[in-house]
Parts: structure tokens; C-alpha cells; sequence
């Protein structure tokens, strides 16, 4: 497996020409390097900052067909989550795993109407159901839920979905893709596109964020994947472009696990002004979100707004009888979900997919994804490739990603952090059995040990502190205080596995503790 950032950027140097370009290292570009590149094709993918650094790290957690997506009568884009969530259990069963949701009912009218629209739920999932919803006496409900609200309480409904890492699904996928022959990057952001003198995009221009080199590439085709920052690479295609997406802030907030219980999710279907929030158990702690406020504006770190947290916390009060506060909150972050709307007004012409995602061919034959959800990835990618492939007139190769095992994927689950290393996770021990020095702990709060550190830099691109306790480890999204204490460590290791000095080291911690800020009130 090609994975070594400085090999790849070596690569460009006797690459005549890409068949396609991705522009993202997020769950859509890194799906789609995945697809092209097991269909044969000659891979490139850049992004700007680390994989999954935006949306695809700040999600709730969850791989699901959408039980709302089905309340508002979405049968088709549910029908297609399920399956893509069958396939994500079926191919990564290090990342994902089955979890119990429980939904408390404080009228007999609720109880029955969300039983009624789960187990339509349940059917739907076909062979691919993970779980039987039933209803829940009160005595269940607060066995499961011990801190829920008892007055008025009627009982519940239990039903299943799944439960993932979405930023280390993400990283699984950038090395998947490159056993498969796809050349990755992060830390290179893309500056301009090339155009022939047809006016069709060919090239694509982009710098290394570590050295300042700028390089060039041929493209027979390429790909914006970007996310909540799709219309910036428009606007390099065409200064008149008029945006596509308005971004949608989710919050949340982590908190200890005592304040939900013991192994069952939260699901409020309702909440006071008809959102849904989740309490969901994660690496120990537990999640709660999300809000989804329209913001005019975007930006790498979204900041949560004080009214989000303040809702967060006041929706678990009406619903918890021992329930959270501000000072409870170990870390909070926000992520932005690009609101895809079609537009035709620009020339640009839309294939609607589905009101969650869009496909769009622009006339300089940029082929653009954005919108869409962690769960529809794979089919997201497949349908990008192929448009990619029609609009380049590259070989016709059917999608291989149905059947396709992540890299990592094993049958022989550890427990606790290694769980989400898969059959990585024997490699890493090694490394420490060889250099007992590396078992040591890097926290008290946490079983991480420092040859992850070392691994995550030699193995998995790595290049940052904050791409370790963010997105490698996840300290940073479940105690920010804790990643800050884990910073100075981190980043000495990183420097001796890349050779970097002390001032390398002093600016990293600086760096990070000026992110780290955003993740405490």
C-alpha cells in the first residue's frame, strides 16, 4: 500500500495524466477514490487539510436509513440507506456496530405511532435488519435509560440502527483506495483549475501546505467533492457561479456516560420546536446532539452557538431527571452540513439523485457531488464515478465497492480502542512489544499508548497533533482539557518519527491549543 505522504507527492512528479482528480478527503471524495480506483482507473485525491478535517469527522455518530427521512415520506432515499448501512456492517464490522434505541413515550398515542413506523422501518431493512423494534413497559424504559424522566412517562419503543467512527471510517477508506492503486494527499490545497481551449477543466493546480511548492497536474476529468466548500471550487471554474449549498450547523455536546445509562441510545423524536435530538454512546461517553441552525457563512472550524448548547442541555433537562450542565461538558463541536438546492439558472445542469444529495455536470465538465450522508457514501461515490467516466469517456468498468472489505476489516474485534484499529490493531502492539518504551500510557483518562502516535504518523498519514487527538484517537471530541494535557507528548513523538526540531514541536502545541479552545465553553 502506497500511503507515505512524501512518496506521493513524489508520484506527481512522473504522473503524465490522471483519468480523474478528486478534489475532498471527505466521506464523498474519499468514497469515490475508492470506486475509481478498484475500477482500474489512474487515481488522484487532494485535500486541502486532513481526511474528514470538516463535516465527515463532526457527525452524530450514526450509520442510518433515516427515521425521519421516513416520517416525511422519503421511502425511496430510506430504502437505500438501509441497504448502504447493511453493507457498511458487512464490510467494515471493525467501525460500525449495532445500537439500541430507545425512544421514551409520554402518551399512549406516541407509543404506538412511532412502533407502528419502526417496525415499517424494520421491514423495509429486508435481509439487512440488525434488530426487531418492540414496545417497552416504563419499568424497561427506566431500566434502560435510569436518569429519563418518570412523570407522565407511558413506556417507550426500542429499535435499531447502527453506530460508527466516522473520521477513522474515513481514513480506512483513504487506505483502502490506495491499496487499490489511488494516489492520496492531504495537506494539499487546490488553487486553480485548468481549462483547454475548449474551455473543458484539464488540469488542476495545487499547492503542498507544508513546503509552499506548487504543483500541476493533467486530469481527464475531475471531481469537486468538497463539501460545504463546493461553490469555492466553482467559483475557480467560473467567476459568475452562483452558490449551490447553504450550510446547516449540528452541535454537540459529549458528556460522562452516568448521565445516559448503561449500553442504550436517546432518541427524541420531538423535541420543542420538532427536531430530533440523540443520546448516544460513544468511546465511552456519550454524545448529544444535534441542532441544525442555517447559517449564511462557513468556515474549517465552525464554531457551536451558545443558543445550540443552551437547547442541547435544556431539551436533556426535560427529558432526564439527572440531566447534564454547562459544567458537566468535557467537549462540544459543530459540524456543517452543505443544504444542497437545485439550481439551473447559472447554465448548470442538475441530476437530482435525491432531495439528501445531488450530482451536477457543470459546461467546462466539472462533475460536482455535494450533499448527502455518511451512510450513502458508497452509493454517493458509484454514481459520482460513473458520471465522472461518461463525462471523460474513460473505459466502462462496473462499481467493485458492494462487496468490498474496508482496510482494517476483521472478524477478530478487541475491545476498547482497538476495536476501531481492526486487524490493525495487532500491528500496533507489536510495535510496543518491540519497544516497550511505546507502551507506556499517553493519559490517565484514556488507555491510548504512544506507539499509536508512532503508528499514526508512519502509518497513516498523520502530520499534525491535532490530526492524532482529533481524528486518529478522538481525545479532542471526547475532553478537550485531556487532549490539551496529551498535546506535549504527542507532539514529541511526532517529531522524532518525522525528524522535525524543538521549534517544530513548540509551534504544534501552540497551534493546537488555539483549536483546542473551540471544543470548551
Amino acid at each position: 500500500m502506497n500511503f507515505n505522504r512524501d512518496k506521493n507527492i513524489q508520484t506527481i512528479n512522473y504522473q503524465d495524466t490522471w483519468d480523474i482528480v478528486i478534489i475532498g478527503g471527505g466521506a464523498s471524495g474519499l468514497g469515490a477514490a475508492l470506486d475509481a480506483a478498484s475500477r482500474g482507473y489512474k487515481t488522484l485525491l487532494l485535500e486541502k487539510h486532513d481526511f474528514a478535517k470538516g463535516t465527515s469527522s463532526r457527525s452524530t455518530k450514526l450509520v442510518h436509513g433515516g427515521v425521519r427521512y421516513l416520517a416525511n415520506g422519503d421511502i425511496k432515499l430510506v430504502y437505500s440507506a438501509l441497504f448502504e448501512r447493511g453493507l457498511i456492517f458487512q464490510n467494515a464490522p471493525h467501525l460500525a456496530r449495532v445500537q439500541s434505541f430507545v425512544i421514551p413515550c409520554f402518551s399512549l398515542y406516541s407509543k404506538l405511532k412511532f412502533l407502528i413506523g419502526l417496525k415499517l422501518y424494520d421491514l423495509m431493512a429486508g435481509k439487512y435488519r440488525i434488530g426487531k423494534s418492540v414496545f417497552l413497559s416504563k419499568n424497561e424504559v427506566v431500566d434502560m435509560l435510569p436518569t429519563v424522566r418518570t412523570g407522565d412517562l407511558k413506556g417507550g419503543v426500542q429499535y435499531y440502527d447502527g453506530q460508527f467512527d466516522d473520521a477513522r471510517l474515513a481514513l480506512n477508506l483513504a487506505q483502502s483506495a490506495a491499496e487499490n492503486g489511488a494516489t492520496i494527499l492531504n495537506y494539499a490545497g487546490v488553487t486553480s483549475l485548468g481549462k483547454d481551449s475548449k474551455g473543458i477543466i484539464n488540469a488542476v493546480t495545487f499547492k503542498d501546505e507544508e513546503t509552499q511548492q506548487s504543483y500541476t497536474v493533467n486530469a481527464k476529468v475531475v471531481i469537486n467533492a468538497t463539501g460545504i466548500f463546493v461553490d469555492e471550487i466553482l467559483q475557480m471554474e467560473s467567476k459568475n457561479h452562483r452558490n449551490l449549498v447553504r450550510p446547516s450547523q449540528g452541535t454537540h455536546i459529549v458528556i460522562d456516560k452516568k448521565f445516559l445509562g448503561k449500553a442504550d441510545a436517546l432518541m427524541i423524536p420531538e423535541t420543542s420546536d420538532g427536531r430530533v435530538l440523540f443520546g448516544v454512546p460513544w468511546h465511552g461517553h456519550v454524545l448529544l446532539g444535534t441542532t441544525d441552525t442555517p447559517l449564511n457563512e462557513h468556515q474549517i472550524e465552525p464554531k457551536p452557538l451558545a443558543e445550540e448548547i443552551d437547547f442541547i442541555l435544556q431539551t436533556a433537562k426535560d427529558y432526564m431527571e439527572h440531566y447534564p450542565t454547562k459544567d458537566d461538558i468535557l467537549s462540544i463541536y459543530a459540524g456543517l452540513r452543505p443544504l444542497a438546492a437545485p439550481t439551473d439558472k447559472d447554465g448548470t445542469a442538475t441530476k437530482e439523485i435525491s432531495r439528501d444529495h445531488k450530482l451536477l455536470v457543470s459546461p467546462a465538465k466539472l462533475v460536482t457531488i455535494t450533499g448527502g450522508k455518511w451512510t450513502t457514501y458508497r452509493k454517493m461515490a458509484e454514481e459520482t464515478v460513473n458520471k465522472a467516466a461518461e463525462v471523460a469517456k474513460l473505459p466502462q468498468v462496473e462499481c467493485k465497492t458492494k462487496d468490498m472489505k474496508i482496510h482494517g476489516y476483521t472478524k477478530d474485534i478487541q475491545a476498547g480502542q482497538w476495536q476501531f484499529y481492526g486487524s490493525d490493531a495487532k500491528e500496533i502492539q507489536a510495535l510496543a512489544k518491540q519497544n516497550p518504551s511505546l507502551a507506556a500510557k499517553l493519559s490517565t483518562k484514556f488507555d491510548h499508548i504512544e506507539a499509536e502516535v508512532v503508528w499514526a504518523t508512519t502509518h497513516e498519514m498523520a502530520r499534525k497533533v491535532e490530526d492524532i487527538l482529533a481524528r486518529r484517537m478522538r481525545i479532542l471530541f471526547l475532553d478537550a482539557k485531556e487532549a490539551l494535557n496529551m498535546a506535549p507528548r504527542v507532539a514529541e513523538l511526532m517529531a522524532q518519527t518525522l525528524g522535525k526540531d524543538d521549534a517544530w514541536v513548540a509551534a504544534e502545541i501552540a497551534s493546537f491549543k488555539e483549536i483546542a479552545a473551540g471544543y470548551t465553553i
